[in-house]
């Protein structure tokens, strides 16, 4: 009895060790691939940039910085657009 619950829990830790080596991994779903790793990164990185420009542009006083950071906004908008 005792021998059934071990080789029971051996196969569970196997089985969470095959689910640790690929992170990200949802079951049934295929890998990405490089370029798609690539897209997620470029779109993760314009959406952490996007994020400074607003935070700027709520303190921004001079309205030709508000300008620039409004035409930076724009840019990083076009470029989500471009990766959808």
């Amino acid at each position: 009895m005792a021998r059934g619950w071990e080789s029971k829990d051996v196969e569970s830790q196997l089985a969470g060790k095959e689910n640790m080596a690929a992170p990200g991994k949802a079951p049934g779903r295929a890998p990405k691939t490089m370029d798609q790793l690539q897209k997620d990164r470029e779109r993760a990185n314009i959406e952490l940039s996007r994020k400074h420009v607003l935070n700027d542009l709520e303190s921004a006083t001079n309205p030709n910085h508000k300008k620039t950071l409004e035409a930076a906004l724009a840019h990083l908008d076009q470029q989500l657009q471009k990766l959808d």
